[in-house]
C-alpha cells in the first residue's frame, strides 16, 4: 500500500442487515486501511456527509434490500456535488448480475456479489487506490 488509505463503509436505506458490512470494514482495517462504518439506516445525504467529514478514499456501500438502483446513483450524484467525484465507490450485496452493467455506468468502480472473498475485495481495492483510479464521473 502505498499509503493508509481512508474507507468509509456504509449502510443506505432501510436494510437493518449489517454483519456483511461489519466483516468487510474488520477485513480492511486488519489489511492496514483505515476504515469509517456509519452504521445502519444511512440517507445519501449522511453517506456523503461522512465520506467528506472523514477526507475519504473509497466509498464501500452494503446493500441486501434491492434498493441499489436508487440509492447508489443518488450517493454518485451527491458525490459530485460535493466535489468528492474522486472517490472510488464499490458496492456489496445482493446485486443481481443484471443490474452491473447499470451500477458501473452510474459510476460505481466495483461490484463485488457474495462469494467475493474478504482478501479479493482487499487487494482490489489497494490496487486501485495504488493506481490513483478514480471511478466516479464529475
Amino acid at each position: 500500500m502505498k499509503r493508509t488509505y481512508r474507507v468509509v463503509v456504509a449502510k443506505p436505506g432501510l436494510d437493518g442487515h449489517d454483519r456483511g458490512a461489519k466483516v468487510i470494514a474488520r477485513t480492511l482495517r486488519d489489511a492496514g486501511f483505515e476504515v469509517v462504518y456509519t452504521g445502519l439506516h444511512q440517507t445519501p445525504e449522511q453517506v456523503v456527509a461522512a465520506v467528506v467529514d472523514e477526507d475519504a478514499d473509497a466509498l464501500g456501500l452494503s446493500l441486501l434490500s434491492g434498493a441499489h438502483g436508487v440509492l447508489v446513483p443518488r450517493i454518485i450524484e451527491l458525490l459530485g456535488a460535493a466535489g468528492r467525484a474522486d472517490v472510488v465507490v464499490v458496492v456489496g450485496g445482493i446485486i443481481p448480475e443484471a443490474d452491473i452493467a447499470g451500477l458501473e455506468a452510474a459510476g460505481v468502480a466495483r461490484v463485488f456479489t457474495p462469494g467475493s472473498s474478504l482478501e479479493e475485495i482487499g487487494r482490489w481495492l489497494e490496487a486501485t487506490l495504488d493506481e490513483g483510479s478514480r471511478a466516479v464521473p464529475a
